[in-house]
């Protein structure tokens, strides 16, 4: 694939995990990069990895942040044609004991931000009647969940929605939305989570891989890069609205292969 015509921001593309493998992919399929994080050290140090990568700082929560994130990448590189919304934040506690503070910290940066800046990404777009792409970040809790993560997989699901009901309404503008779930990532810094509820997290890990997915492989970063940058190529021009979960077959799976084969 060729996306050296495309410049996409890509949110949350500071951090590690699934927005440094999207960054990677479009990277290296050569488009241009507006890299947003919340703090200005995050963003520039990602930029410094890729060929053509512009850093901005932003918190998607506040509606003045994004207006001037928006002014700065006119001011750079004029309109926009692609948007990542990635940036995302996550809970893992038990219903009765989530604080309403908590709550709202989940929804406002995973549903009110990509919100957000897709409200300003469209407003460029249509302001010169240009084409454009949107992928959203979900997970495979949009799809089905577990114990403890009743906000975290309710933000997911809202995420599925709004791609639903944005593509719908944009289609008409030439202005694709779609979705990727992702399955459990590898990156070394899950192991001290995992820690958290295994005493051996590498042989956790490793049982996930062989008993709870189709595919006996990481999933790796790059892998849901890969698939936004299909997403967000002409080679997808008929797909819009849809949800692609890139989880190695996690979410086909009625039980479990360790329960099959006994």
């Amino acid at each position: 694939m060729d996306l050296s015509h495309l410049k996409v921001l890509v949110t949350g593309g500071g951090g590690i995990g699934v927005g440094a493998g999207v960054c990677e992919a479009l990277d290296n399929f050569g488009a241009t990069l507006i890299i947003n994080d919340i703090t200005k050290k995050k963003a520039e140090e990602a930029s410094k990895k890729y060929k053509h990568a512009i850093p901005i700082k932003a918190d998607i929560t506040k509606v003045k942040e994004v207006e001037s994130m928006f002014a700065s990448i006119k001011k750079e590189v004029g309109v926009i044609n692609g948007l990542v919304n990635n940036a995302g934040v996550g809970l893992s506690k038990e219903i009765h004991k989530i604080k309403p503070a908590e709550f709202d910290k989940v929804f406002n940066v995973n549903v009110k931000g990509a919100w957000l800046v897709t409200k300003y990404f469209v407003k460029q777009l249509l302001a010169k009647k240009a084409s454009g792409n949107i992928v959203n970040i979900s997970s495979v809790h949009g799809f089905a969940s577990q114990p403890k993560y009743t906000t975290y997989a309710s933000t997911k699901s809202a995420i599925e929605g709004f791609t639903r009901a944005t593509a719908y309404e944009l289609g008409k503008h030439n202005i694709r939305c779609n979705c990727i779930g992702p399955g459990m990532v590898h990156a070394e810094q899950n192991y001290d989570l995992i820690k958290t509820w295994a005493a051996d997290p590498q042989q956790w890990v490793q049982d996930f891989v062989d008993n709870q997915q189709v595919l006996h492989h990481f999933i790796e970063p790059v892998d849901c890069g890969n698939t936004a940058a299909f997403l967000l190529s002409n080679l997808s021009r008929s797909i819009t609205g849809q949800t692609i979960y890139v989880d190695a077959g996690k979410t086909i799976m009625l039980f479990n292969r360790d329960y099959i084969e006994q």
